[in-house]
């Protein structure tokens, strides 16, 4: 098939690139189109739990079960913890007397164990930020909203002043019947 050649002055057609869901792209342009009746929502880490194992028993169960482990092991005291275990096996690592199993011991024995809980506490910081930051988001898009929809009040009722002020110049232009 021979593409046809576009006009330079036109755009070139919209593609859509946004892998969100139809429920998404539809909650869109509702909100698009009449953005009055939209409102602005919350997400927040503990919004989608159920999202990643399900709402059922065994995915509340297990994400519960998830949170729980997390919480343990990502604390800084969980990491004090793997670096006593991690040394007590280092002088086993040394009196092997090969470069091999030393590696071996901070690859596997000190790197995995003590930078685990390190890494998820890292990670709660941030989810942390994160939710911090979508609720400072929230109340600032919910009160744009609000000045949003009070400006499309006072633009419709300007719209009708303006059209009053038409129909009263209309009937004086109109000439005096008596």
């Amino acid at each position: 098939m021979i593409n046809p050649i576009r006009d330079p002055l036109q755009p070139p057609p919209r593609v859509e690139r946004r892998t969100a869901s139809k429920e998404h792209r539809a909650a869109y342009a509702a909100a698009r189109d009449s953005p009055t009746e939209h409102k602005p929502t919350l997400i927040t880490a503990k919004s989608v739990h159920d999202e990643v194992h399900g709402g059922g028993p065994v995915g509340r169960f297990n994400a519960w079960l998830a949170v729980r482990v997390t919480s343990v092991v990502g604390t800084m005291y969980c990491a004090y913890v793997f670096t006593v275990i991690a040394f007590v096996a280092l002088p086993a690592a040394i009196q092997q007397g090969s470069p091999t199993v030393l590696i071996n011991w901070i690859s596997s024995n000190f790197l995995q164990l003590v930078l685990l809980p390190i890494i998820i506490v890292g990670q709660n910081v941030i989810s942390a930020s994160q939710d911090a930051r979508a609720e400072a988001d929230h109340l600032t898009l919910t009160t744009l909203h609000a000045m949003n929809v009070r400006q499309l009040e006072m633009l419709e009722q300007q719209a009708m002043i303006l059209e009053q002020q038409h129909e009263i110049l209309e009937m004086l232009k109109r000439p005096a019947q008596e």
